[in-house]
């Protein structure tokens, strides 16, 4: 049976007041769940933002996500360590401020999900999300993107990560966009780790009921 691991309604900017920031994150307050931007001033104050509590293996992670205004990028890491098994907050890890080289060709072991990916022309031309693995920028799968243009968004979506093993599946509203394996050609398989947020600007989009269970 599924065993809650971790829960967070995203409500306030409290709720997220034991998370580690990196890069220009703002937080505001909404009826409806926290709205995450850019403080940067431009289009380049990317940021990711660490929950503050460490997960096995075997896992599902979801939430409420709404986009809230275009363009830019929406993003999960999970299982991420560093390349020798250690926290990603060791005080022998890299910094990192937010730039994405940083976070998939630095000292990270990690998998991440790029969705609502709408930073660049070719990204909005044809909508897709992708998982790849880290250190390497390594494309492992990529799915179809169901979500729609801010203009016809209806609030929330609720996104699917589950991770098992060398196994992950990525799904929205129930609907699962890939299933796909941890390749053993790039590189130590990822396992446990911390998960995290990361946007890139000037996307705002807004996040609630953040649960972790165990499969």
């Amino acid at each position: 049976m599924s065993r809650l691991l971790y829960r967070n309604p995203l409500r306030s900017p409290a709720d997220l007041a034991d998370w580690i920031g990196e890069g220009p994150v703002a937080v505001a307050e909404t009826p409806t769940g926290v709205e995450l931007s850019s403080s940067g001033g431009d289009d380049d104050g990317h940021w990711t933002l660490w929950c503050p509590e460490e997960f096995g293996d075997g896992i599902q992670i979801s939430w409420d996500f709404t986009p809230v205004a275009e363009p830019g990028l929406a993003m999960i890491f999970f299982g991420a360590t560093t390349v020798d098994g250690a926290s990603i907050f060791d005080a022998d890890a890299a910094p990192r401020t937010g730039a994405y080289p940083e976070y998939h060709s630095g000292d990270l072991r990690a998998l991440h999900v790029s969705y609502f990916r709408r930073r660049w022309p070719d990204e909005r031309a044809l909508h897709t999300c992708n998982l790849r693995k880290a250190p390497g920028f390594h494309l492992v799968a990529q799915g179809a993107d169901p979500l729609p243009s801010v203009g016809d968004v209806a609030e929330p979506y609720r996104v699917e990560v589950h991770k098992d093993g060398s196994h992950v599946e990525f799904a929205v509203d129930g609907l699962t966009l890939f299933a796909a394996t941890d390749p053993a050609d790039t590189g130590h398989p990822v396992g446990g780790g911390r998960i995290g947020f990361r946007q890139m600007a000037p996307l705002t989009a807004r996040y609630s009921n953040l649960e972790v269970r165990t499969l």
